[in-house]
Parts: structure tokens; C-alpha cells; sequence
């Protein structure tokens, strides 16, 4: 989660995707001069990273690290942003688990898109956003939410007829927008940044 210090420093900590004890492949320096290397995924706002290690860690691939600001890390000594196609195959592959586990983890962030989605424009809504969401799901939503706010992905799937998985739901629009950087709207990926900046 990203979180504020007690000096107001805003902490971004990322999931390991992808550890290479020897370093990138792309790293045109001799074998000696590589840093451990990896991928991270943000856990709050799912940015993706390139990182460099600190080589007297041992890291395992779902590790918790803290990316952003420099004078916070301890495992990592560099991180850049970077996009999906950057990401090793390794890392590639291990994103769908690690969304659907920060999904999980945080569930009340995400029951509560569901229940606060506003309308985007006369003819499109967030919910509209979501995999598989149309508009009879969505009227769905709507309603039952009205009755009484959504506690959890189970109350969701229980209440509102044919909404299966939610949870997986979410997941699938997070690892839709972090492969396309080219859509409209992004609900989930860079959102905090784009909230911090307002």
C-alpha cells in the first residue's frame, strides 16, 4: 500500500514480479558490474517497475519492497517505470496472480468501486468499464446498491443475479489496462498518481 510517513513522505511499495540474480539481459555491462534485478508491480496504484537490488538480499517473487522515494528503500537502490511490454516473461506471467492476490487483500478498496461508480459520460459508466459488465449487470449493481451499501465481493455476487467472481472482475480490468496503455479510461492503474496531482 502506499502510505504517508510520520514526516509526510508518500511510501510506494511494489510486489516482485520477476528476480534475476544476474542482472537484465538487456544490461550491455560485464557479468561483475550487474545488480540483481527484477519487476515490481505498485501495489496501490499497479504502476510497473524495473528495479535494481541491493546484492546482500535474497528476494523471493511476491516479495514486498518499497520503490518510492529513494531515501525509503532498503532492499531496492534503483526503480524505473516501465510498461508491459518491458516486463520479462517471468514477470509477465506472475502479474495475473499478484493482481488478483492485491485484489483480495484489499477488498473493501474494491467493493467500494463497486458501490461508488459514477457515470462517465450520458452513455457510459464505470461499471461499464469491467469485463463482462453490461447493462442489465450494471442496472443490477445500481439497484441492490441503493437498498444498502456492498460489503464484500461475496454480498456482491449474492445480491445482484449473474455477477460471478467480482473479485476476478476487477483483476481482469487492472491486467486489461496495464497491457493497453492506449485505452480511454483508466479506473484502477495510476490512479493515485492522477489523485495526488489534482
Amino acid at each position: 500500500m502506499s502510505e504517508v510517513d510520520s514526516d509526510g513522505t508518500d511510501v510506494r511499495r511494489a510486489v516482485v514480479l520477476d528476480y534475476l540474480a544476474h542482472g537484465l539481459s538487456d544490461d550491455g555491462r560485464p557479468q561483475y558490474a550487474k545488480s540483481p534485478a527484477g519487476y515490481a508491480l505498485g501495489t496501490t496504484d499497479f504502476q510497473l517497475y524495473e528495479v535494481a537490488f541491493d546484492e546482500d538480499e535474497r528476494l523471493t517473487i511476491g516479495s514486498e519492497v518499497v520503490v518510492e522515494p529513494a531515501s525509503e528503500r532498503d532492499i531496492v537502490t534503483e526503480s524505473n517505470r516501465v510498461e508491459y511490454e518491458d516486463l520479462s516473461s517471468g514477470a509477465q506471467s506472475e502479474l495475473e496472480y499478484v493482481v488478483a492476490d492485491l485484489v483480495e487483500e484489499d477488498e473493501q478498496r474494491f467493493v467500494d468501486f463497486y458501490n461508488d461508480a459514477q457515470p462517465i459520460t450520458l452513455r457510459l459508466h464505470q461499471l461499464n468499464l469491467l469485463p463482462g459488465i453490461g447493462k442489465k449487470l450494471r442496472n443490477g449493481i445500481l439497484d441492490e446498491r441503493k437498498r444498502k451499501p456492498f460489503e464484500s465481493f461475496e454480498e456482491l455476487s449474492e445480491r445482484v443475479s449473474g455477477l460471478h467472481d467480482p473479485d476476478e472482475i476487477v483483476a481482469e480490468r487492472i491486467i486489461q489496462e496495464l497491457r493497453d496503455e492506449d485505452l480511454k479510461y483508466q479506473t484502477f492503474v495510476g490512479r493515485h498518481e492522477q489523485e495526488q496531482n489534482q
